[in-house]
């Protein structure tokens, strides 16, 4: 579902003209490289967009680079209309555009050859990597959610996203593949994460923390020990700044994957890969600021599946 971030109120004239560049953006044709046999989207090349002054010098194009923004997506063909307008407005409302670093993940049985040629041919200076995400070992933790969209392997890329990036990549933005940006992307890398927080991300504490797990887990004596100690939120992952070196050691894609395997042998939570990452971080988060994701804004109106604030992914 269509997320916006920050969408300044006083800025309405602005948005306008965001929208318009991005429709433009997003006129597809379907046509396809020449050695392609099958009928593609293609996307109109994106205007370039340059650092200003005062945006430090970075004399690599290496996906390594600590004074770089680094930004991690999810690619596939059913998000890519949405992929190029989230890079547009990124790149957009960048100060330092050419300081930034695109990671996409996509499944491994993908066209990464298609992908990258799209890409290049929308944004043809923009420095980015595709890394390959064999779904098979996930495919076989998936329970089935209350909204089968939520049951696709790639919806799950993000728990394994420090072991599929670099090792010497050192924090990441982890946006979801349908949101529009409209501020300046460093602004939200730079998010402070305190000494100990693995990430930072909206929490929404005024929502009801316990309608995310089944009764069969608040009534488990152990289980629901989960949260002691802990002032647990509900916080949306669409947005995430995390720290990979901090995830790595303290394993917690393990610790994901093991409530996962719980899910499988007793139906503890319903709604997808949310509640494992609640489960381990709920709690322990830093804050990032409302305004960087305003959930619950989109939807579907064609097949009639828009939602009220009050339901979130």
């Amino acid at each position: 579902m269509p997320k916006l971030a920050l969408i300044p109120p006083h800025d309405h004239h602005r948005h306008h003209r965001q929208l318009l560049l991005i429709f433009l953006l997003i006129s597809a044709t379907t046509a396809a490289p020449a050695s392609a046999t099958t009928n593609y989207q293609v996307f109109k090349e994106a205007p370039q967009f340059y650092n200003s002054p005062t945006c430090p010098s970075i004399h690599t194009n290496g996906m390594c680079c600590d004074q770089a923004v680094h930004v991690a997506m999810t690619l596939d063909t059913a998000y890519l209309r949405g992929l190029m307008a989230a890079i547009l407005s990124i790149l957009q409302h960048s100060s330092c555009p050419q300081n930034i670093r695109f990671h996409f993940i996509a499944s491994a049985t993908a066209n990464h050859q298609h992908f990258r040629y799209t890409i290049s041919r929308a944004f043809p200076a923009l420095v980015f990597q595709i890394y390959p995400y064999d779904s098979k070992a996930v495919s076989g933790l998936i329970s089935t959610s209350i909204r089968s969209a939520l049951d696709c392997p790639l919806n799950y890329a993000r728990n394994y996203l420090p072991n599929l990036l670099p090792r010497c990549l050192r924090r990441v933005v982890y946006l979801d593949s349908d949101l529009v940006l409209v501020d300046d992307m460093a602004k939200l890398a730079a998010t402070p994460l305190g000494d100990s927080s693995v990430l930072a991300a909206p929490e929404y504490c005024n929502a009801n923390f316990t309608s995310y797990f089944t009764p069969t887990f608040w009534s488990n004596p152990t289980l629901s020990l989960t949260f002691s100690g802990r002032k647990a939120c509900y916080f949306n992952t669409g947005v995430m700044v995390i720290d990979l070196q901090r995830w790595r050691a303290g394993d917690y894609t393990t610790e994901i994957v093991e409530w996962m395997e719980l899910q499988k042998r007793m139906r503890i939570y319903e709604l997808g890969s949310l509640p494992p990452f609640l489960l381990v971080f709920a709690g322990n988060i830093a804050p990032v600021d409302h305004r960087w994701n305003q959930h619950g804004l989109g939807g579907d109106n064609y097949r009639g599946l828009c939602r009220d604030l009050s339901w979130s992914d």
